[in-house]
């Protein structure tokens, strides 16, 4: 492991915001802080945003900077990517920003039920030929239903068609209310998505930000000519999810 590295692990012990359970708080047990981000972490009842796979952070730090009226959550598994999120929010005193370190398989042992009110997915692994493993798998779904709140809405932005079609006909499947589905944001499809009431909780500024902020990652994909897609649905649904039946073959790069 490079200097670099242990350099921003140690550092990273040193950030408040940064939350790094060991794995026998979180296997099949339930994280001291699950049902309690908002008293313990923040020190208020504001509705909690949680970003899955948010890398180093860009997004969670933009949107909470837009959005002073909700919490927001980063999380990831990569120590080095989030100690530069972790090191701005601690830096500038951002008091409605964390980030935790776990793996997005044990989300459910650090939220409690309706303790989380929107989730963002950004440009997470595809997967491909890999369901289980895949964020917005049924498996997932389950798992979000559990945390999120009545109403709660997921937002998918990607830089992959597979994935994106693929959770778009896992939210039909499954009869998922489709806020805003769109294949080319910065296209085709930016005048129509400006004009759709996508939802947010935490109000215009988070949805203009679909637009205005862009990840590392993002930036590059852009440069490449590979168009970014969007999707957002209400996750209320009674009973099993069940996989799509859809055209992988179709969509897979």
């Amino acid at each position: 492991m490079g200097k670099d590295k242990l350099r921003k692990f140690k550092e990273n012990e040193t950030f408040r915001c940064l939350v790094q359970p060991r794995t026998e708080e979180v296997f099949r047990v339930d994280h001291p802080l699950k049902g309690h981000w908002g008293e313990k972490v923040f020190g208020n009842d504001r509705p909690v945003v949680v970003e899955l796979g948010c890398g180093k952070g860009e997004y969670t730090i933009d949107l909470a900077l837009r959005n002073p009226g909700c919490n927001y959550i980063g999380v990831d598994i990569k120590g080095a990517r989030l100690w530069k999120g972790a090191k701005y929010a601690e830096e500038h005193s951002l008091p409605n920003v964390a980030f935790l370190r776990t793996r997005i398989e044990f989300i459910t042992s650090l939220f409690a039920p309706g303790e989380v009110s929107e989730i963002w997915i950004t440009f997470a692994d595809p997967q491909i030929h890999r369901e289980k493993k895949r964020l917005t798998s049924p498996l997932f779904m389950e798992r979000y239903r559990d945390m999120l709140r009545g109403g709660g809405i997921v937002h998918l932005k990607t830089d992959s068609r597979y994935l994106h079609e693929y959770s778009v006909a896992m939210a039909r499947q499954n009869g998922l209310g489709i806020l805003a589905e769109a294949t080319d944001i910065y296209g085709t499809d930016r005048e129509r998505l400006y004009a759709s009431p996508m939802l947010s909780v935490c109000g215009r500024d988070a949805v203009d930000a679909l637009f205005e902020v862009q990840t590392f990652y993002e930036s590059q994909y852009l440069a490449q000519g590979i168009p970014i897609t969007y999707l957002s649905f209400v996750i209320d649904h009674a009973g099993p999810y069940l996989s799509p039946d859809w055209d992988e073959d179709r969509w897979e790069r």
